[in-house]
């Protein structure tokens, strides 16, 4: 008989979710608007706090996308972004028909690297291009170095988009990421912490931002008796039934937060007898990680040879999913000819680390059977 998968993050619901989608069905707003959009977006408001406004949107890409228009990125512009990502934070760059300058990382977060960062608007400035935007991502629930991202955004007048479609509950010195930059972007993908099965939503500075984008999010109909469209539109707005499993996966966000970082702390104490693995952790008290996904690095030169390889192969063995960090984006085919300034530290995360099994919802046995690989692939 074969074994029951064990996914790197599935969704986990609380309970509550099917009492307001019934209640959707019952009141019949089976549309991109109605009393669950805007009690999602209330409940994010009154989490993130911080006197944000919040657009709930189909996806997390869609509030990327958006942000970049807002902000007046066009063909031709630059945008600077982390190149240790998803994808997903890079294509909206190219929707728009602009250039991605991809940065590196920075070896304590994982995170963009501000000296890079810097290096690369001084040479785009040179070159005669100063970049419109700066994406930067929290990274597996991460927080960045915020507070000197931003100190490098402000002294070069560029705004920051921040990508915390990872890190929903983690803070950088007692601040909910999502909550920095002129944008923040969420993500309730399946396999994010909390999910509405698909969507997103973007984090503004004001109730006008916020209208302009649920403008732009809703096809940028005029204010017309008639259908009428003086600029470009998209159909971005999350759906009242996809905002019902929001509201009540929010009222498990927390606990939600709470099993994934104790994952973090079995994976710590497993491998904490194991010489030449590094997990994934905060590199100080300004961090609080929600640890989406719980990482490790592994140092072939230290664990008699044994790979990041090795693990994921005896894990697939065993019908446990896990997977490689991010392909950096500058190695991506895709964006072969992008700029992109640093070193090799997204290349060597990139080579020798792995993300771990780390829902919420994991039981005892499953972490049984993932503590056996570990040992054996290990030999302890």
């Amino acid at each position: 008989m074969s074994k029951t998968k064990i996914w790197l993050s599935s969704p986990h619901m609380g309970g509550k979710e099917i009492e307001y989608i019934n209640s959707a069905f019952d009141e019949n707003w089976i549309a991109p608007l109605g009393p669950n959009v805007n009690g999602f977006e209330t409940d994010l408001k009154n989490y993130i706090q911080q006197s944000k406004e919040i657009a709930a949107l189909s996806s997390g890409t869609a509030a990327i996308h958006l942000a970049l228009i807002h902000l007046g990125v066009s063909h031709g512009d630059e945008v600077i972004c982390q190149s240790i990502t998803f994808s997903a934070s890079a294509n909206p760059i190219a929707y728009q028909g602009a250039t991605p300058i991809f940065i590196d990382s920075e070896p304590t977060t994982w995170n963009m690297c501000p000296i890079a960062l810097k290096k690369a608007i001084k040479d785009r400035i040179a070159k005669g291009n100063k970049p419109k935007a700066i994406i930067v991502v929290h990274l597996y629930g991460m927080p960045c170095k915020m507070n000197e991202i931003l100190m490098v955004a402000k002294q070069y007048d560029i705004p920051v988009i921040e990508d915390a479609a990872e890190a929903l509950g983690s803070t950088y010195r007692g601040q909910k990421c999502g909550a920095f930059g002129e944008f923040g972007i969420l993500s309730f993908n399946g396999n994010k912490i909390i999910t509405t099965s698909g969507g997103g939503a973007l984090v503004c500075k004001d109730e006008a931002t916020k209208s302009k984008i649920v403008f732009y999010a809703t096809q940028a109909r005029d204010n017309a008796p008639h259908y009428q469209h003086s600029e470009i539109g998209y159909n971005y707005r999350l759906s009242n039934i996809s905002a019902g499993i929001g509201r009540g996966q929010m009222e498990v966000l927390d606990k939600h937060i709470g099993l994934r970082r104790k994952m973090n702390i079995f994976y710590k104490d497993i491998f904490s007898g194991i010489k030449g693995v590094e997990v994934f952790t905060e590199p100080g008290e300004s961090y609080f990680s929600n640890h989406w996904l719980s990482a490790i690095l592994v140092d072939p030169n230290q664990t008699g040879g044994i790979t990041r390889e090795d693990l994921r192969l005896a894990f697939e063995a065993e019908n446990i999913e896990s997977r490689p960090l991010w392909k950096p984006m500058h190695m991506q085919p895709v964006f072969k000819d992008a700029p992109y300034y640093g070193g090799n530290v997204a290349e060597e995360l990139f080579e020798n680390g792995l993300c771990l099994p780390s829902g919420s919802n994991l039981t005892d046995d499953d972490r049984e059977r993932i503590k056996t690989v570990i040992l054996n692939v290990f030999r302890v």
